[in-house]
């Protein structure tokens, strides 16, 4: 039992088992447990997109020089060529405005409405509901011609 004892420690009273593999096979600080997989600072697509969209880049404007970012040139190439009449360029344009020109700040804030407002309002679309619906028909059930139209046109060929 002794021996079995002495199997599982290791030197310096280190005791192998579960959880606790023997110092030899262990990683060596600095080691890694996969040396193939991806390395430290490794980039995906998109963060290499944010990245380029931001270096700078020179711009001439009413015979100055002035640095903007990648993203914003692009954007005033865009509104040039739409401005010189460029139909893709328009579309591509106006779609951009309409996806981010949503400020919150620039709606205006909803307005309360009082309860006899609410009141009114609610009966109103019960009312435009009612008059949307065409009305029901009844039809006895012994009736040979559903159909009103078909009935007269039946009446008009005898």
């Amino acid at each position: 039992m002794s021996e079995r004892q002495d199997a599982g420690d290791d030197g310096d009273g280190y005791v192998v088992g579960y959880g606790r593999p023997p110092t030899h096979t262990q990683f060596r600080p600095g080691q890694s447990g996969n040396p193939a997989g991806r390395r430290k600072g490794v980039r995906n697509l998109s963060t290499d997109v944010k990245r380029a969209l931001k270096v700078p880049v020179k711009v001439k404007e009413g015979g100055r020089t002035r640095a903007i970012s990648t993203q914003e040139g692009a954007l005033m190439m865009l509104r040039e060529k739409a401005l010189k009449g460029d139909a893709r360029a328009l579309d591509r344009l106006l779609e951009l405005a309409a996806r981010f020109n949503n400020d919150a700040s620039e709606i205006s804030p909803a307005q309360v409405l009082a309860a006899d407002d609410q009141a009114i309002l609610a009966a109103y679309a019960t009312e435009v509901a009612a008059t949307a619906r065409p009305p029901a028909t009844a039809q006895c059930p012994g009736d040979a011609t559903p159909d009103p139209a078909a009935a007269s046109d039946s009446k008009a060929a005898e």
